[in-house]
């Protein structure tokens, strides 16, 4: 009996070790695939990132629609108090209504099966969770970089060459996500607190600041009531493109086509408008070749050109790009001698000649600074104006010299210039010098260049030198470097001595004049005064000096005048253009001079202060969000535009990459690009309503912060998302700021587009969403 006693209280014991034993390994198993549904939640294409607190989470969207949940890092001590069994719970609900993608991940690491657990189980794994919780974070983390990381953007095959460095450029990004992973923290991507005005445009106080729109008040009064009555029509031009009522993809669906243009694949609304030139009285003045933008603008996408390629990255495209992507080859027999370009099987290369450097551009810049050391390239002189720039070999060069050039050139002058030159990665646009301002504000660049630009200087009163002055900066020089300063011919002379008679009007300084021995040509360089005596000593006062009321800072269509305005001197103040910048780099960072505290800035701040604010900002975001948390692959962007810029905060963080930014300040902003190009940077005047003087896919990322919700009132939305797809290359990138209503009529656009949404992000009614372009092109045109 005794016996039998023993052994029931050992079956007793038995039993209980076997209950335990289950219980335990039951929590651990729960913990595991909680592990590995966390990580699953990260579909493939699209993702929702909250802030990562003690308790991250990462929510996809359900069926495509816009849902954002909170994270516990952002709430208060006490709103995040409670049972940490509930993460699990919620983990598990969120599995329930994910989309397609999330199946599929499920597929891959296994279904949950749910399980009752007692309230004395949910305390071990209460305590088992809150000491795995830190792993569970950084596993989750390390998944979701995976995702974005290994992204296949389906592209054709580069060549074995650029596999090789895509393989090498990987393996860097991998050894930065391993020493990053555990520092994924995003508040700064919308900051809270004191960094939020930096994201309020309802803040900047109107009357601060001038605009395009006001400065070119005269010529804008037309345009701006035809947007007014185009936003009128907006209900109408969506219909146009079939607006849906939808479930999901942020509630819109759009139907899209191919445009069915003469110019095809390199079509440019405002330059190809057909009509408009048709019905032009003249085109002896280049008219034929300025803006002339269709009244609706178009709606439909370009098509790509057959054997279309990823572009290659740069420094290699420099001297090589692929012949499918800019298949021109008009240059390379025109300008044979001159080395231009040339065919090489299935590339074209540039050796780096130009007409006025056939023998190199680097001897060629060298040679200037040699006999004016003051040009000093990279450090007194940064900002350069190339006009009539060929295919940018000189912007391409000076990047070894920290020169940063703006390189412009009439659409079709010679096949392809501007086209062939951004596909190289050199900063450019499609312009001429015809009967408008430029579009830049007055005194920014250090130094214009022309080599053998064919630009007729001396016409109709210097007006287009004039226009040069008007650019220059105080102090700045003029790179001449055309036949009549070297050749004897007897019309090379009589231009020679026309010049010399207008520069002179013009109170310019000849500084040297030299023949350069290696490339056979010669060289003058002119210097613009930086005081107004000697136009008061003229004794002919041709040029004449403009009128007070002539602002020189107007440039969105602003006819062009024969006359020159005078010098700023500030009059005791510290006006913009009477004193140089600082020296590069140093100029990067610092405040212009002229930008004192005595006025407000932009958001509301000091000026001094407010310019301050937005670069350490800008180098938050940029710094630890942008370059490692959304996904994109650094090594691939090299053109880049910030398409609402305000102090060019955001392209100062980028300054240390191998890219550079065009600044594009629109003309209902307040006209803050002097800031930008006193900093040392470029940029440019435009109104999004309208296209850019650029070829399609020329930009590898483009950036928009808070521009959609106030353009919408001007302007329908879907032209401008026709634009941007237009100008942007397969498989670049989009970065949209905005409010978050906005934020969701932009994804719609996106995804009917074919784009893969890969980042999206809100907070306090603000959001973010990163996309991607494929190469995917409508059926139909």
């Amino acid at each position: 009996m005794a016996f039998g006693k023993n052994a029931r209280k050992e079956k007793h014991s038995f039993s209980c070790f076997s209950t335990t034993t289950i219980v335990v390994f039951v929590a651990f198993c729960l913990i595991g695939v909680w592990m590995m549904m966390s990580s699953s939640l990260v579909p493939a294409q699209r993702v929702t990132l909250l802030v990562m607190g003690s308790n991250s989470e990462v929510k996809e969207k359900s069926n495509g629609s816009q849902t954002f949940e909170e994270s516990p890092g952002d709430l208060t001590d006490d709103a995040i108090k409670g049972d940490d069994s509930a993460s699990i719970q919620k983990a598990e609900k969120t599995s329930e209504n994910t989309d397609e993608s999330a199946e599929e991940s499920r597929e891959q690491f296994g279904e949950v099966k749910k399980s009752e657990v007692s309230n004395s189980n949910n305390k071990d794994i209460e305590q088992m969770t809150a000491n795995e919780n830190k792993e569970v974070n950084e596993n989750i983390i390390e998944k979701l970089d995976d995702k974005f990381g290994n992204w296949d953007n389906k592209m054709i095959d580069d060549g074995q060459a650029e596999k090789q460095d895509d393989a090498a450029s990987e393996s860097g990004n991998s050894q930065t996500k391993e020493e990053n992973v555990k520092d994924l923290k995003l508040p700064e991507s919308l900051p809270n607190g004191a960094g939020n005005e930096l994201l309020k445009e309802n803040q900047i106080e109107p009357g601060n600041w001038a605009t395009q729109t006001t400065e070119s008040k005269i010529e804008q009064a037309d345009e701006v009531i035809n947007h007014e009555k185009k936003s009128e029509k907006e209900p109408k031009e969506l219909e146009k493109v079939d607006k849906e009522q939808s479930s999901g993809d942020a509630g819109y669906k759009y139907s899209w086509k191919v445009c069915n243009v003469s110019a095809g694949p390199d079509y440019i609304p405002c330059l190809d408008n057909e009509v408009a030139i048709r019905q032009l009285h003249s085109t002896g003045h280049y008219e034929h070749r300025e803006r002339h933008c269709p009244e609706d603008p178009p709606t439909c996408l370009v098509p790509l050109p057959e054997g279309y390629k990823k572009p290659i990255k740069w420094p290699k495209s420099r001297d090589m790009i692929w012949y499918n992507n800019v298949p021109h080859t008009k240059l390379a027999i025109v300008k044979k001698h001159q080395n231009w370009l040339r065919v090489s099987g299935k590339y074209l290369t540039f050796p780096g000649g130009g007409t006025q450097f056939k023998n190199g551009a680097l001897h060629y810049i060298d040679f200037i600074q040699e006999i004016v050391p003051d040009i000093a390239w990279g450090k007194h002189s940064r900002v350069v104006l190339d006009v009539g720039c060929g295919v940018a070999s000189l912007g391409g060069f000076l990047f070894e010299r920290d020169v940063l050039t703006m390189s412009f050139a009439p659409k079709d002058e010679h096949e392809a210039q501007v086209q062939l030159a951004l596909e190289r990665g050199i900063p450019a646009i499609s312009a001429v010098m015809g009967t408008q301002r430029l579009p830049f504000p007055s005194v920014v660049f250090d130094i214009v260049h022309c080599a053998r630009c064919r630009v007729p200087w001396h016409a109709d009163g210097g007006r287009l030198l004039l226009e040069l002055d008007r650019v220059l900066r105080p102090g700045g020089y003029f790179v001449w470097s055309a036949t009549p300063v070297y050749q004897k011919l007897a019309e090379d002379v009589g231009i020679w001595k026309a010049m010399s008679a207008l520069t002179k009007s013009m109170c310019w300084n000849l500084v040297e004049k030299k023949k350069d021995r290696v490339n056979a040509v010669g060289i003058a360089i002119y210097q613009k005064p930086t005081s107004n005596t000697c136009y008061e000593l003229r004794r002919n006062q041709e040029p004449p000096l403009c009128e007070e009321s002539d602002d020189p800072n107007a440039a969105w269509y602003v006819p062009l005048k024969s006359c020159m305005h005078k010098v700023p001197t500030g009059d005791g103040e510290r006006e913009r253009g009477t004193e140089w910048p600082e020296e590069w780099p140093q100029r990067l960072d610092k405040a212009p001079y002229w930008l004192n505290n005595e006025r407000a800035g932009v958001y509301g701040k000091q000026a001094a202060m407010d310019f301050i604010s937005d670069s350490e900002h800008w180098k938050r975001v940029v710094f630890k969000s942008y370059l490692n948390k959304m996904g994109i692959d650094w090594s691939s962007v090299r053109n880049v535009m910030d398409m609402k810029a305000v102090y060019g905060g955001f392209a100062a963080a980028l300054a240390g990459k191998k890219l550079w930014v065009m600044n594009v300040v629109p003309i209902d902003s307040p006209d803050t690009l002097p800031i930008i190009y006193d900093r040392g940077l470029i940029g440019i005047h435009h109104d999004w309503c309208q296209s850019f003087s650029t070829y399609p896919r020329t930009y590898d990322l483009l950036h928009a912060d808070h521009l959609f919700s106030k353009l919408k009132q001007r302007c329908p939305l879907v032209p401008v998302m026709a634009e941007i797809d237009r100008i942007l290359r397969p498989g670049g990138s989009a970065i949209f700021r905005d409010k978050i209503e906005t934020i969701n009529e932009l994804e719609g656009m996106v995804i009917s587009m074919h784009w893969e949404v890969r980042f999206t992000y809100s907070q306090d009614q603000e959001g973010i969403l990163r996309a991607q372009k494929t190469m995917w092109r409508p059926t139909s045109s």
